[in-house]
């Protein structure tokens, strides 16, 4: 005998029972039938009705029915002839695994494919056709019960999917980082000295001749709180403190007879040294930013202290980029272009999403900003002391490679330096000291404006290349030896992150930090025959999770443009958490 489409309906119904029983559970008693084991030696019917049991006690709603009036001898025979709902649980090879809702899923699909497929030959007999008036009453008995199931199964949806939505409170994240250094800087002896100024035939701005040996140690911490009111806002805290100041200021890389200290180069500077007491960096030890949307394609930002470029703006140098942590490149010269340390302080900035461009690449970004490291100060303000103005766009042409073009604008007032990240003093953090006065003395106040392009290409998961140019033009005011310089900077660097060990990375870089090329001043000369090459080599070892060590070693050509090499000697130890 064949059985109708009729019968297979109500089979197909059945199983359907059982698993929307499954599916309206409560969530803690749902949350024990998939954590527990289910034992190979207990008979389905029997699980299934000991769960259903369970759930009818927890119930509130009045309709459902007893699992003893859906027959649990019949079912299990029934189960027992198909055999398909056991592969639920025999499928398991591993006896601590866990029978998953999507696992339940699949396999109820199974079930009713095979039992579907092979009704015809399983009934045809005369006895087994004989079960079907069971099945038939079975599914007459619950089918009110799976109308109700289905309405109520959509109402919980429609609640899961309003928690879902409004589910957040106000959270927020801790990190912190500790880390150890010890770091010797030598110099080569006989400097030859340079000239900043010839017109007198004296000169004007050298290095003192010190070749000891300086090894120090110390350790620099920072605490980061972000914290979020809405799941898509960020408010940030972040303090930084540091007993690893730089080199220059023990005078190891100075000049000869020049007051105040002017000749101090910034190229020395490591990323532990950020966080020092002093006019450099005092400014960047404290940082409050609040980010926010505020459309699908713009966010805000906005710093009330200690505000930095590339707290918001791509700088495309994956790897050596740490934002100024200690995980990435020894020096902060290496870590990011030069352009992006121009400025800084309080201000805001902005991110748009460049959607227009989504047919050519697969994302382009417009980033601008302005900070003003004096906007604290009611003597200047936010528009009369130092100030800097960024603009940015950059493209990802796909995952592995992206390129972007910045432009800088900025004034200097006297005594301060042009790459100081917004720092009060008149020492840059990278840079020869000639870059960061403008070639005329820090006592004079300049305009700048700087163009730069950066790079970043990864053609596979084990190396990765990254570059940067930028060139300045700026113009010295006043009557000090005014006139317009040029300087240029310029990296490439090369990574091979998982080196050795997951999480371990070796860093290549190499590059000039920036210096000035050409100097026009109706009183003053200047040669630029010296060009200061930066070369660096680290590897970081990640001990665990939270611990790495990066010994490394950084060579200059001719700190300071003068052509006197020196090296340094690095061994970081980082703490995260």
């Amino acid at each position: 005998m064949k059985l109708t489409a009729v019968r297979k309906n109500a089979i197909f119904k059945l199983v359907l029972v059982l698993y929307s029983s499954y599916l309206i559970m409560p969530y803690g008693v749902k949350a024990e039938v998939e954590d527990q084991k289910l034992t190979e030696d207990i008979p389905i019917a029997t699980k299934i009705e000991n769960h259903l049991l369970v759930e009818n006690q927890y119930s509130q709603t009045p309709y459902q029915e007893p699992f003893e009036t859906w027959t649990a001898e019949m079912l299990q025979d029934f189960i027992d002839q198909n055999s398909c709902l056991e592969n639920i649980w025999e499928n398991n090879v591993d006896e601590t695994q866990l029978t998953s809702r999507n696992e339940f899923t699949q396999a109820l699909n199974n079930c009713i494919q095979a039992v579907d497929r092979d009704l015809p030959d399983k009934y045809s007999d005369a006895n087994n056709v004989n079960r079907w008036p069971i099945l038939q009453n079975t599914f007459n008995n619950t089918q009110a019960t799976l109308v109700i199931t289905g309405d109520e199964l959509e109402k919980l949806q429609e609640r899961v999917q309003e928690l879902e939505n409004n589910a957040f409170s106000t959270t927020t994240k801790f990190i912190g980082e500790a880390i150890f250094a010890y770091s010797n800087l030598s110099i080569d002896k006989s400097p030859r000295l340079l000239s900043r100024g010839t017109a007198n035939g004296s000169d004007l701005l050298g290095l003192t001749d010190n070749d000891d040996a300086e090894a120090v140690f110390g350790s620099r911490g920072r605490v980061t709180l972000n914290t979020s009111f809405s799941g898509e806002d960020k408010l940030l805290i972040r303090i930084t403190t540091s007993n690893l100041a730089m080199f220059d200021d023990a005078n190891e890389l100075t000049g000869r007879g020049i007051p105040n200290g002017e000749a101090i180069t910034g190229e020395t500077t490591q990323t532990f040294n950020l966080g020092a007491n002093t006019a450099t960096f005092k400014t960047q030890n404290f940082t409050v930013a609040y980010s926010f949307p505020v459309s699908d394609a713009a966010k805000v930002h906005v710093f009330g202290a200690g505000g930095i470029w590339s707290d918001f703006v791509p700088t495309l140098n994956p790897y050596f980029e740490d934002y100024d942590g200690g995980n990435g490149a020894l020096s902060l010269f290496a870590s990011n272009n030069p352009i992006y340390r121009i400025g800084g302080g309080s201000g805001v900035g902005i991110n748009y999403d460049l959607k227009f461009f989504e047919s050519i690449f697969e994302t382009a970004t417009f980033s601008a900003g302005y900070l003003a490291p004096q906007g604290f100060q009611n003597r200047f303000g936010l528009f009369e002391g130092d100030y800097s103005l960024l603009l940015q766009t950059d493209f990802r042409i796909n995952n592995r490679l992206a390129f972007g073009l910045t432009y800088n604008h900025a004034y200097h007032p006297s005594n301060t330096a042009v790459f100081d990240m917004g720092g009060l003093g008149n020492q840059g953090v990278v840079g020869t000291q000639l870059a960061n006065s403008g070639a005329a003395g820090a006592g004079s106040p300049k305009i700048t404006n700087s163009y730069g392009m950066a790079m970043a290409w990864q053609p596979s998961d084990a190396v990765s290349f990254s570059g940067f140019l930028t060139y300045t033009n700026g113009d010295v005011l006043g009557s000090r030896n005014a006139g317009d310089y040029e300087s240029w900077t310029y990296g490439l660097g090369l990574a091979f992150p998982n080196l050795f060990k997951e999480g371990g990375l070796l860093g290549l870089f190499a590059g000039a930090q920036p210096y000035v090329a050409g100097f026009d001043s109706p009183t003053l000369t200047f040669r630029n025959d010296i060009v200061p090459y930066h070369f660096e080599v680290f590897y970081r070892y990640p001990v665990n999770e939270f611990i790495s060590i990066t010994p490394g070693m950084i060579f200059y050509s001719a700190p300071n443009q003068i052509d006197a090499g020196a090296h340094i000697l690095t061994l970081r130890t980082t703490f995260k958490f």
